[in-house]
């Protein structure tokens, strides 16, 4: 394992590495210094080499030099792995971590099996009851601009969804700071197809999504309540928000307009102010200038964050505008970025690179 000061190398198993958050796992780590991947798995195409599943890494030195991909209860021996992403369905993941040994693994767990605090809301939104309670009091949210100081020591770390990353950035140091009510905040999200998963569905089908944008789990999607616990945390009392996601006929991205009501005496400058104090030292959380409006192709590829504050034309309330890059900053990269929280790695590695444009 590594340590801060040494940076001796990692070995790093993917576990669901067929699927777009594991494929970009792979591609993110193809650059980061002190990561080796030493198991892959993905039980559909196990056998079969990586680049077999995915063409685009089937040259170069790298691509060459990855593991064949294995089934999950292939792996008998975890004392050669460092840490373990878990790219896995929801409702999968929890039997399987509970048998790594987290005394020696550190585990990065991309679904949201460990990011409810609650089991009972867990149950609620997920279909079914918790099968490893015991580690869920223990799980750390892994939010890491927020959350930093207690990645840096966890041993099990919930990589948070999509939409809740994008929404919990600008809206938790608000809170925190009784800057906006915490009621009537409105969420209104819009995401590309990579949000749905690389599963065949005929809700993601290309005729399906092409040509249109709809709305989808209204008033019903699993992400409210995790970005309601993270922000009745902040507030101190139980938020409820109208959450409301869209699918876009783009690949990637994530455009989320907030709508918030100010504090008494509150202005769109202590907004402003308070974000822009909050990420100053933040490498991928940028507040942008008054006037500028961010785009989801500005952060394409990326684990950046961009967001825009207006002064709402109607008194006393703002327009906060947040893009990320679903599978990077909303999936991928937070987990990369949460890696190298834990082991002691400069942030930044391995996501040094600029959003892709056009």
């Amino acid at each position: 394992m590594s340590s801060s000061t040494t940076h001796s190398s990692v070995n790093i198993a993917i576990l669901g590495a067929s699927g777009y958050t594991g494929a970009e796992l792979v591609r993110l780590l193809a650059v980061h210094p002190y990561a080796k991947i030493t198991v892959m798995t993905a039980d559909r195409n196990a056998g079969q080499a990586f680049g077999t599943v995915f063409p685009q890494y089937a040259f170069g030195d790298f691509g060459k030099s990855l593991p064949s991909l294995i089934k999950v209860d292939d792996i008998t021996d975890w004392s050669d792995i460092d840490i373990v992403f878990c790219c896995l369905p929801h409702a999968t993941t929890q039997e399987i971590i509970s048998k790594i040994p987290l005394d020696s693994v550190k585990v990065i767990d991309l679904s949201a099996d460990f990011r409810l605090a609650d089991i009972d809301t867990y149950a609620k939104w997920y279909g079914g009851e918790h099968k490893a309670p015991e580690l869920q009091k223990e799980a750390v949210y892994g939010l890491t601009e927020l959350y930093r100081d207690q990645v840096k020591s966890a041993r099990l770390v919930a990589n948070p969804g999509c939409y809740p990353t994008a929404a919990q950035l600008p809206l938790i140091p608000l809170l925190k700071k009784n800057l906006i009510l915490s009621q009537d905040i409105i969420i209104d999200a819009k995401s590309g197809t990579t949000g749905a998963g690389r599963s065949a569905k005929v809700g993601s089908l290309f005729c399906e999504v092409s040509d249109g944008i709809h709305a989808y789990s209204v008033a019903a999607h699993r992400h409210a309540p995790e970005i309601e616990q993270g922000l009745s945390e902040a507030a101190g009392s139980e938020v409820i928000v109208n959450f409301t996601p869209h699918l876009m006929p783009i690949n990637r991205g994530i455009l989320e307009a907030l709508y918030v009501k100010l504090s008494k005496e509150v202005s769109i400058d202590d907004i402003r102010q308070c974000l822009e104090t909050q990420y100053a030292d933040e490498p991928f959380v940028h507040v942008l200038p008054a006037g500028n409006v961010p785009h989801t192709r500005h952060v394409r590829g990326s684990n950046h964050v961009l967001i825009g504050i207006t002064e709402d034309r109607i008194p006393g309330r703002a327009i906060i505008i947040s893009a990320i890059d679903n599978v990077v900053k909303g999936a991928s990269g937070q987990a990369l970025q949460n890696m190298n929280v834990m082991c002691g790695f400069p942030e930044m590695t391995g996501l040094e690179g600029m959003p892709v444009f056009p």
